[in-house]
């Protein structure tokens, strides 16, 4: 089915809430889910806060294309500081955890945090992320991580639904194909990067050039990786 036919299912955010904290991790993996609730009537706002993305141009690319979309559709954006200093003290000592492994818990939890202690001062009675639409993530890792974020403060619920079901991570690609989005080819830390460019030379593959591929530029696997 082609978007032009596609008809959105309406969504609700739990409890009826009308006002949502988005944690976004890119615009790849966040085109689905701002379009879903922006056809839903609901009001939210991007919170960026993504200080494992390596390296700082990287950091600004992913920012800025997430800029650029939420601009389109008149969202507010909250660009969050670029800690990564933080982010490094935290992941010491679990530089060689596989992926999906402690490293990321770590990753979601501090990114989680963050999110939901915006959401407390500013009132947002509901918090979600984009960073379950991919593939490439455990959905009941992060999950965890969210509703672990969202019990520090009474009131304040996790949202969990799930962007892939009925279509979403299709939409993710045909949305990202038709902005052009910037198309990140590995999680985003510097580990992910190393471990990325082993499995690449392992297979005959060149190691990633940052900041060269968009969607539509050049033949890649179609689930955008995203951190």
């Amino acid at each position: 089915m082609s978007e032009t036919t596609f008809q959105r299912e309406i969504i609700e955010a739990p409890g009826g809430e009308k006002r949502v904290l988005l944690h976004s991790c890119c615009a790849p993996c966040s085109g689905e889910v701002m379009e879903a609730m922006l056809a839903s009537g609901i009001d939210y706002t991007i919170f960026f806060y993504n200080p494992n993305i390596h390296p700082e141009r990287e950091y600004l690319l992913r920012k800025d294309e997430n800029v650029r979309f939420a601009e389109k559709h008149n969202v507010p954006f909250v660009d969050a500081d670029y800690d990564k200093d933080n982010w490094y003290a935290r992941a010491r000592g679990m530089e060689w955890e596989p992926e999906r492994g402690a490293r990321c818990t770590m990753c979601f939890d501090m990114r989680f945090e963050r999110t939901a202690l915006y959401a407390h001062e500013h009132g947002f009675p509901v918090i979600t992320s984009s960073l379950g639409i991919s593939r490439w993530k455990d959905m009941n890792q992060i999950n965890g991580s969210g509703r672990r974020a969202a019990a520090r403060y009474e009131g304040m619920t996790y949202w969990e639904y799930n962007w892939r079901k009925k279509g979403g991570s299709s939409r993710m690609i045909e949305i990202s194909k038709r902005e052009n989005f910037y198309q990140q080819e590995y999680c985003g830390c510097v580990y992910s990067l190393r471990d990325t460019n082993v499995s690449r030379r392992e297979r005959g593959r060149d190691p990633i050039k940052l900041g060269v591929l968009y969607y539509g530029q050049a033949e890649t696997d179609d689930a955008p990786e995203q951190g």
